[in-house]
C-alpha cells in the first residue's frame, strides 16, 4: 500500500469554514417543522450570537496575522488571506439564509399565530401616536445624535451597538451646512418594544427599536431635511492582551483590557441592504474596513437581540414542552445524607436530564456539616443566578475554610468573574486565580470531612460548568465519588493551582497540558497494535471539537491499521473522515438538538476490557496543551455500562438529529429510512421521565 503523508495540507479541514459549517447545522433547526415556533426562532438567534463570537475572536485573529504580515498558515495549509476570503463567501450565504429564513419562513408563521413584528407602514393611528409619545418619553431624552464636521469628527462606536447614520440637507442652529450625522442607540434600550393591549390589534404586537428611529429622527435634527437613515453595527476585535513579561497583577490587567475592549479594531460592518453605497464607502473607511468586511442586513442588523421575543409571548404551545429533571433515586431516598450515598456508590449525574440540584445539595451539606473543615472548588462560568456562590459564601461564614480557583480570562465573563472574586474575597474566601497562560478549565470541587479519627475527601469532577442557565440546556456528566485515589488526585490538582509546585503523579485523574493528550495517544496507539496483533480495535470519543493535529494523525493511523473510530463531534471537525487509504474506518458525526452537546466521552475497546474517561477537554490544542483541565475514567460497572449505553451508543444510533460528515468536510442529514425515527436526545428524555 502506497504510504500516506499524514501532514498532507489536504487531509485536515479549516478550523474557521468548519465552525461556520457548524452554525449551518444550527441554522438547520430553525426549519424544523417538528420544532415549536418560537423554538426555531431561538435558533436564528443563536447562530446571530455566535456568529458574533466568531468575527470577534477568530476574524478577529486572522486580521491581526494579516497587519503583522503572518503568512503562516494551519494544517491545513490556508493562510490567513486565503482563510479570511473563504469565510467572507460562506459567512455572507449563511447571513443571507439566516435573514431569508427570518423574513420567508417565520414572520409569516408568527403572524399565524397571531405575532407581529409591525413595519412603519402597518402602524395604525392610535399606534402611530402611542410610538410617537414613546419616542418622546423614552428615546429622546437619552439620544444624542452626532453631526459630523471638523469640531466633531467621527465618533468612537462601541463594539456591537446599534447605530444609525443619517444624511441631511440644510443648515445647522449656526448657519453651517451639515450632510451627515450618527445617532446611537444605546445598549440599555430595548430593541423590540411590545405595543400595550389598549393600541394592539393581534394578541401580540412588537415595534423594533430601529422603526421608531427611523420614522421619528427627524425630530433629532430640527430646522433640517434628512434624507436618508441607515441602521448599522460595527463589531470589533474582542480578545484580551495580556503581557505576561509585564504584568504584576491578573485582575489589574484583565480590568485594564476590557475597558479598551470596547474600541478596539474593527472587524466587521453590518449595515440595512437599502442603504445608498456612498453611504456605506463612507462608514467603510472610517473602520478602516475591506469591502468583504461589510455584510448587508435585511433586518434588523442584530438578530440576536430578538432572543426576548418567546420570554414576552406567553404561548406555552409555542415552546418546548417543559420537563423536569430527574434526580437519581438513590439520592432522593437518602434522607438528606448525600455523604453516606457517596460513600456507599459513585454517583453518575447526566445532565439535563437529570437534576443538577445533588450537586448544590452536596455542597450545601458540606457548607452545614460541623465535620466538613474544607471545600475547594473550580468556577468557570457562574452565571447571574448562581446557586453555588452563596453556598460557598455561607461556608465561609460558618468558618470553613473555602477556596476558590476562579477563571477570569472565561471570554466575555471576565467582567462578572471579577465582581464574584471581590464578592468572594469580602465573604472570607480565599480566591485565587489560577496560572497566568494556562487557562483553568477544569470542572472539580473537594469537600474535606473529619469521619472518626480520619480525613475523608469527596469530590465532584464535571464535563461542563457549575452554572444553573447551561446546567438546563447542555448535556454533560457529572461523578460524585469518594475514591481515595481520585478524589487525592483531585486534591493534588488544587494544590497545584495554588502553589505553583508540581502536582506528582496522579493515579487516576488526568490533567493537561501534562498528560491528557498524551494519554489519549498511547490509548489510540495501543488499540493500533491490539488490530496488529490479531485482535479488535474501537474507539469512540464524543467532544465538542476536533483540531488538535497530532490527535488527528493518531486518529488517520488507527483507520489506516484497521481501527474502527467513531467520532461524535458536534461543531469544530478537522478530520476529514472516509478517505481511502487514510480514514475510510472512521466517521464522523454531529448531533444538534434542543439541547447542546457539551459532554467528552472517550472509549477505547483495550482487548474487550474497555476504558471510559470523561474530561472537561475537548480536543483542541488549547484543551490540550493551554489549559488546566481534567479527564477522569469511570470504573463502577454499573456506571461505566451508562456511560456507554447514553454517552455513546445512543447517539451513535440516532437517525433524526444527527449529520454525518463528508471527506469535503462538508454534512448530509441522517434520516431514518425504513427504521423508526431516533433522537439520541429525546431517547434520554423519555428515559428520565
Amino acid at each position: 500500500m502506497t504510504r500516506v503523508n499524514l501532514d498532507d495540507p489536504t487531509l485536515f479541514v479549516n478550523r474557521e469554514l468548519s465552525l461556520l459549517e457548524f452554525n449551518r447545522r444550527v441554522l438547520h433547526q430553525s426549519m424544523e417543522e417538528s420544532f415549536p415556533l418560537l423554538e426555531r426562532l431561538r435558533f436564528v438567534c443563536i447562530v446571530s450570537s455566535n456568529l458574533d463570537e466568531f468575527f470577534e475572536i477568530r476574524v478577529a485573529g486572522l486580521k491581526q496575522q494579516l497587519a503583522y504580515g503572518s503568512t503562516r498558515s494551519g494544517p491545513d495549509g490556508m493562510s490567513p488571506r486565503e482563510q479570511l476570503d473563504a469565510i467572507a463567501k460562506a459567512s455572507k450565504g449563511l447571513i443571507d439564509q439566516q435573514y431569508d429564513i427570518l423574513n420567508n419562513e417565520l414572520t409569516p408563521l408568527l403572524r399565524d399565530q397571531g405575532i407581529f413584528f409591525l413595519r412603519r407602514e402597518e402602524w395604525t393611528d392610535e399606534q402611530s401616536a402611542w410610538i410617537r409619545q414613546y419616542f418622546v418619553d423614552e428615546l429622546s431624552p437619552i439620544l444624542d445624535p452626532i453631526g459630523l464636521d471638523p469640531a466633531h469628527p467621527f465618533p468612537r462606536l462601541l463594539n456591537k451597538i446599534l447605530n444609525f447614520i443619517v444624511s441631511l440637507e440644510g443648515e445647522d442652529a449656526f448657519g453651517r451646512p451639515l450632510g451627515m450625522a450618527v445617532v446611537q442607540a444605546p445598549r440599555s434600550l430595548p430593541r423590540v418594544i411590545q405595543l400595550p393591549p389598549q393600541v394592539s390589534i393581534h394578541p401580540y404586537d412588537f415595534v423594533f427599536l430601529s422603526s421608531i428611529i427611523h420614522r421619528h429622527v427627524t425630530e433629532l435634527f430640527q430646522g433640517m431635511k434628512v434624507t436618508a437613515c441607515h441602521q448599522f453595527r460595527v463589531t470589533r476585535d474582542s480578545d484580551l492582551f495580556l503581557n505576561e513579561e509585564e504584568m504584576s497583577d491578573l485582575r489589574e490587567s484583565i480590568t485594564s483590557e476590557l475597558s479598551s475592549r470596547r474600541f478596539s479594531d474593527a472587524v466587521r460592518l453590518e449595515i440595512a441592504d437599502g442603504c445608498p453605497d456612498h453611504l456605506v464607502e463612507f462608514l467603510r473607511e472610517q473602520f478602516d474596513l475591506e469591502p468583504t468586511d461589510v455584510y448587508r442586513c435585511s433586518g434588523p442588523v442584530n438578530l440576536a437581540r430578538l432572543s426576548q421575543i418567546p420570554s414576552l409571548v406567553n404561548r406555552q404551545d409555542l415552546k418546548f414542552e417543559s420537563f423536569k429533571p430527574q434526580i437519581p433515586s438513590v439520592l432522593s431516598e437518602a434522607d438528606g445524607d448525600i455523604f453516606r450515598v457517596i460513600r456507599e456508590r459513585d454517583v453518575l449525574l447526566h445532565h439535563p436530564f437529570q437534576s443538577f440540584s445533588p450537586v448544590v445539595d452536596f455542597l450545601k451539606q458540606a457548607a452545614r456539616d460541623p465535620d466538613v473543615v474544607s471545600i475547594r472548588q473550580t468556577l468557570y462560568r457562574t452565571g447571574e443566578d448562581s446557586t453555588v456562590v452563596p453556598v460557598l459564601i455561607d461556608a465561609a461564614q460558618r468558618e470553613k475554610e473555602v477556596l476558590v480557583v476562579i477563571e477570569l480570562r472565561a471570554r466575555f465573563d471576565e467582567a462578572e468573574n471579577i465582581e464574584l472574586a471581590n464578592e468572594l474575597n469580602e465573604a472570607g474566601v480565599q480566591v485565587v486565580y489560577g496560572m497566568v497562560g494556562f487557562k483553568t478549565h477544569a470542572k472539580i470541587a473537594l469537600v474535606i470531612r473529619r469521619e472518626g479519627k480520619h480525613l475523608r475527601r469527596y469530590a465532584h469532577l464535571g464535563t461542563g460548568n457549575y452554572h444553573p442557565q447551561t446546567t438546563r440546556l447542555y448535556t454533560d456528566f457529572g461523578l460524585l465519588t469518594c475514591d481515595p485515589m481520585i478524589t487525592a488526585d483531585v486534591q493534588s490538582v488544587f494544590r497545584q493551582l495554588t502553589s505553583m509546585g508540581h502536582p506528582g503523579t496522579l493515579t487516576k485523574v488526568l490533567q493537561s497540558p501534562f498528560v491528557i493528550g498524551r494519554t489519549f495517544l498511547e490509548l489510540i496507539e495501543q488499540e493500533i497494535s491490539n488490530v496488529q496483533d490479531g485482535g479488535e480495535g474501537r474507539i469512540i470519543a464524543k467532544c465538542n471539537a476536533l483540531e488538535q493535529p497530532d490527535m488527528i494523525r493518531a486518529f488517520y493511523r488507527a483507520s489506516q491499521a484497521g481501527v474502527k473510530v467513531d467520532l461524535i463531534i458536534r461543531g469544530v471537525c478537522c478530520l476529514r473522515p472516509g478517505i481511502t487509504g487514510v480514514s475510510e474506518n472512521i466517521t464522523v458525526r454531529s448531533i444538534v438538538g434542543r439541547f447542546l452537546e457539551h459532554s467528552r466521552v472517550f472509549y477505547f475497546h483495550n482487548n474487550g476490557k474497555p476504558k471510559v474517561y470523561l474530561a472537561s477537554a475537548d480536543l483542541m490544542e488549547r484543551n490540550l496543551s493551554q489549559r488546566v483541565e481534567t479527564s477522569f475514567p469511570i470504573e463502577d460497572p454499573s456506571l461505566h455500562a451508562r456511560v456507554i449505553r447514553d454517552g455513546l451508543e445512543t447517539y451513535l444510533q440516532d437517525n433524526y438529529k444527527a449529520w454525518s460528515m463528508a471527506a469535503d468536510g462538508t454534512y448530509h442529514l441522517e434520516t431514518p429510512g425504513d427504521e423508526s425515527p431516533l433522537s439520541a436526545q429525546q431517547r434520554l428524555l423519555e428515559q428520565h421521565q
